[in-house]
């Protein structure tokens, strides 16, 4: 345990002796920066004020950046626990409370309401937990701290920017660790690109208003790619001595071809007669599982969301179990 006075003196006490070399400025000359260059940018000093005052390194946000603890669970570990029985239900209950909602996102954004209700499923659980760390304290502290301090002074910047335009209070804007912020957890430079103000009350707000939330997730899905009413992807079962080096969602190549390679539907039959071009990828390829699925273009959309085979496949899965 370290405590703000030994961050700010910036002695060797506890987890702070980790701190990177380069990383040298006192906290307070850093914010002095933060807050020149947030008036450049146009930020208001009322903002700033509010946003900036009394902010600290926050310790544990320092600790969580640092625990690149190796990822040790299997597929199959991984697939149950994101897909359990109260998980798919109460992603049903959402599908079904929101239904009207999410037609008017599909017609809007031309995504579809399951997507939407699964990747909301898997970032908060439908908005259960969306963070408790002040976004402005997480993000100065990981930029001011050294590792990847650019990226995290872009954010933060963004979030100010955010803050100024009055679409959250500093109060509640809250989040992750990293900063990712409210119901679909963007990223601050993600909500200025891509957030939308689908009630037309003039704020895109993330954090309290279902509708901006939902339709932002499907906003974030259309600009990245998604096109109805293509699948994400589906489970498919390979014939004996299958060449797993071709198992990758960078090696896309038209259905046809993979029906020459003898891969079938998990449950039996022919591949549906599907245009564009697939690939297949087995999420626990590393680690010796078996199971693979046909995915295309939609499911690389995901990918945008988070790069992994094991989220984008889990929120395809949830998908298709949530309506």
């Amino acid at each position: 345990m370290f405590t703000r006075r030994s961050l700010l003196a910036g002695t060797a006490a506890g987890a702070f002796a980790a701190r990177p070399a380069f990383a040298q400025e006192s906290f307070a000359a850093f914010l002095q920066g933060v807050r020149a260059e947030a008036r450049r940018a146009g930020v208001r000093q009322a903002t700033l004020d509010r946003a900036l005052a009394g902010l600290q390194p926050n310790e544990r946000v320092i600790e969580l950046d640092r625990r690149q603890a190796e990822f040790t669970q299997t597929w199959p570990q991984y697939r149950d626990a994101r897909l359990s029985p109260q998980r798919i239900e109460a992603g049903r209950r959402a599908y079904a409370q929101n239904r009207s909602l999410l037609e008017a996102i599909q017609t809007r954004h031309g995504v579809s309401g399951r997507v939407v209700v699964a990747i909301w499923g898997l970032e908060t659980n439908y908005g259960g937990f969306t963070g408790n760390f002040n976004v402005i304290e997480a993000l100065a502290t990981l930029a001011w701290e050294g590792r990847r301090a650019a990226f995290f002074r872009g954010e933060l910047m963004a979030a100010l920017r955010i803050l100024d335009a009055g679409h959250v209070d500093v109060s509640r804007m809250r989040g992750s660790h990293a900063g990712a912020m409210g119901n679909p957890q963007f990223m601050p430079t993600s909500f200025e690109r891509l957030a939308v103000d689908f009630d037309g009350d003039g704020r895109r707000d993330i954090w309290d208003t279902r509708a901006d939330a939902l339709a932002s997730i499907a906003n974030y899905l259309s600009h990245h790619g998604w096109r109805e009413p293509a699948p994400w992807g589906f489970e498919v079962a390979l014939p004996p001595g299958f060449d797993t080096a071709l198992a990758d969602h960078r090696r896309m190549r038209p259905v046809a071809e993979w029906s020459r390679m003898r891969v079938v539907p998990a449950g039996g039959g022919r591949l549906p007669d599907l245009g564009g071009e697939w690939a297949i990828v087995i999420p626990g390829l590393s680690r010796g599982d078996s199971q693979a699925f046909m995915v295309g273009s939609n499911f690389m959309a995901i990918r945008r969301y988070n790069p992994s085979n094991f989220y984008a496949t889990a929120v395809g899965l949830l998908s298709d179990r949530v309506a």
